[in-house]
């Protein structure tokens, strides 16, 4: 999810209680699917493995392994687990990730100055833009063509995407996949919640009194009596109010970026340097009146009270994934995140986290990804098969792929209904949560650790399923919705008097929803590439210290040194460069809505 990538965006949700939010969560996303049904490719191993190009048309019976550079990915190493499995039972591929935010951003420098990225890329919308003259990324136009699934998608949306890159690819040829295509509109929210809001354990908060929140401070106030109420777990472990992580920091603190947009700012993918709302006002991002010093301002105030988990310079993301799962962290953000520790039994006891408005608040949220996220999926030019991994990326976005992808497998996750839909089995509840064993038969280990390490999709599961008419989102079946009405759900309903946070937020005008705009935004020249790599890493790391600032005059004197020394580090040029990708933004939308 650049940061989207974690979250990837990733991205999914349906009922308060946020059943299966599977998206960045997992590992960023989802997951998939067994049986057949007949729009899929029949399932097998090795030589009889389906294709889901042209029937026998590609050779499986010898043993391939991709290479896949993956920006999205929090892992690194061979795919494993049943997920693992289950591709090398019918493609006879094995998937070998390499992950930019395990191994470092130099990954990228190094495998491209040595001209192989690697045979499957994922990679930010600006890499592709670097990659295409650079002859590091093979051309698809052709190879889609054959397809089954991904054909379907050319016209409405890898073509427009691919033009967006002009210059790098004037005629308009497919270079890149999108991640995390809706098939909605261009202009529809589907989500039941906005990506990020303020999320907070429903039991606890209402143990305080569930005082109403009408601004940071009283926050951190309600954050104070939670954690003083309830230090430890139900099972001793130590509960902290906030806890961050530093390893997807990008052009800055990615832990203040999300919360900026609480108060209608955001971070354009691309950027590095401003904050862009609604109307289209820029405020760069070391500004006195940005949102990114009140974030800054927010959390520092949070750890002069006591409430920023100590381990937070030092952690990484799956450290934290461990905290979410076992309810060890008061204060959430992402939508997703409800998927660590929700389930459909504890919202029958009134446990789990949800929305709470802050009254302050005006939320920024972009609609559904209709055109992707930030990110896409690529062919390496010196791929070693470049077929099979044109066929892979045809099958995830097949019914099967994507169920498996996004629901895991028939017969254990789900089942099949009498009026054709799908409902979660009891262990797919909470097979995420639980990690629970999978059957040897399906590759055996934890379900969670063996779900798709790729952490990226290119069609979203905000996609509708042709067998049941419903989107591969598990919290939108109908079923699920049934189930979901918990005392959570309707305590949390007769609460606020909404369905949900996202009728919330747009009842009481809290929230404004622009379009998604996914497009090229102009590759930096070298000069401001180098500028801002030196601006990013100086932000982030000050940006840290700030929040861990012994008193108010360190904070105060660390922010006012950064305004003065970034200056020296090239910023004009790059807020510049910047301003002019904001205003393409700004015009896309507004093209947008006109055409709404």
């Amino acid at each position: 999810m650049s940061r989207n990538r974690k979250v990837v965006k990733r991205s999914m949700v349906a009922s308060v209680t946020g059943l299966f939010l599977v998206s960045a969560a997992l590992t960023g996303c989802s997951n998939g699917n067994t049986n057949t049904t007949a729009t899929d490719e029949p399932s097998g191993t090795g030589t009889n493995a389906g294709a889901s190009q042209t029937a026998g048309a590609i050779d499986h019976s010898k043993p391939l392994t991709i290479t896949v550079f993956d920006n999205a990915a929090n892992y690194q190493g061979e795919q494993t687990g049943w997920y693992g499995k289950l591709l090398k039972d019918k493609f006879n591929i094995t998937l070998n990730i390499l992950a930019p935010q395990v191994a470092g951003d130099q990954l990228y420098k190094t495998r491209t100055a040595a001209g192989d990225l690697g045979d499957l890329l994922i990679v930010d919308n600006s890499q592709l833009e670097e990659l295409i003259p650079a002859g590091l990324v093979l051309d698809m136009t052709d190879k889609i063509k054959n397809t089954k699934y991904l054909s379907q998608y050319v016209d409405k949306h890898f073509k427009p995407f691919n033009a967006g890159f002009d210059k790098a690819n004037p005629e308009g040829k497919i270079y890149g996949l999108p991640t995390f295509e809706a098939d909605t509109s261009p202009t529809t929210f589907s989500e039941e919640m906005p990506y990020s809001s303020p999320i907070l354990p429903w039991n606890y908060y209402k143990g305080v009194g569930a005082p109403k929140l009408n601004n940071l401070d009283d926050l951190l106030k309600v954050l104070k009596q939670m954690h003083e109420k309830y230090p430890k777990s139900p099972d001793g472990k130590p509960i902290v109010p906030i806890t961050l992580w530093k390893d997807w920091d990008g052009g800055s603190m990615e832990n203040v970026r999300w919360l900026s947009n609480w108060y209608g700012f955001e971070q354009p993918d691309g950027t590095t340097t401003i904050q862009l709302n609604a109307k289209g006002d820029i405020v760069p991002l070391v500004d006195d009146n940005s949102m990114y010093k009140k974030i800054l301002q927010f959390y520092f105030n949070a750890n002069q009270m006591g409430l920023v988990d100590p381990d937070s310079p030092t952690q990484d993301w799956n450290k934290v994934s461990e905290k979410l799962t076992n309810n060890q962290v008061l204060l959430t953000w992402y939508s997703w995140e409800r998927g660590f520790y929700n389930s459909i039994e504890r919202g029958k006891n009134g446990d789990g986290i949800v929305g709470v408005p802050i009254a302050d608040t005006h939320l920024i949220q972009s609609s559904d990804a209709y055109y992707g996220n930030g990110m896409v999926f690529a062919i390496g030019a010196k791929a070693k098969d470049p077929d099979r991994i044109m066929e892979f990326m045809d099958w995830l976005c097949s019914p099967e792929g994507l169920r498996y992808y996004t629901n895991g497998f028939e017969g254990f996750n789900y089942e099949k209904t009498a009026d054709g839909k799908s409902k979660l089995t009891e262990v797919g509840q909470s097979a995420f949560q639980k990690n629970t064993p999978v059957p040897d038969e399906y590759g055996g280990g934890g379900y969670q650790d063996g779900q798709s390490k790729i952490n990226s999709m290119i069609m979203s599961d905000f996609v509708v399923d042709p067998d049941t008419g419903e989107f591969y989102n598990s919290t939108y079946w109908k079923s699920t919705i049934e189930a979901n009405k918990t005392a959570l759900t309707t305590d949390w309903q007769s609460t606020y008097n909404a369905e949900n946070p996202t009728d919330y937020y747009l009842k009481n005008k809290m929230i404004d929803v622009v379009p998604n705009i996914n497009t090229s935004l102009g590759a930096d020249s070298s000069d401001i590439k180098n500028e801002r790599s030196q601006i990013s890493d100086y932000v982030k790391n000050t940006s840290w210290k700030i929040v861990f600032a012994k008193n108010q005059a360190e904070f105060d004197q660390l922010w006012t040194k950064m305004q003065k020394d970034v200056e020296g580090l090239g910023w004009k040029d790059v807020l510049a460069a910047d301003t002019v990708k904001a205003q393409k933004i700004v015009k896309m939308r507004a093209d947008a809505l006109a055409n709404k």
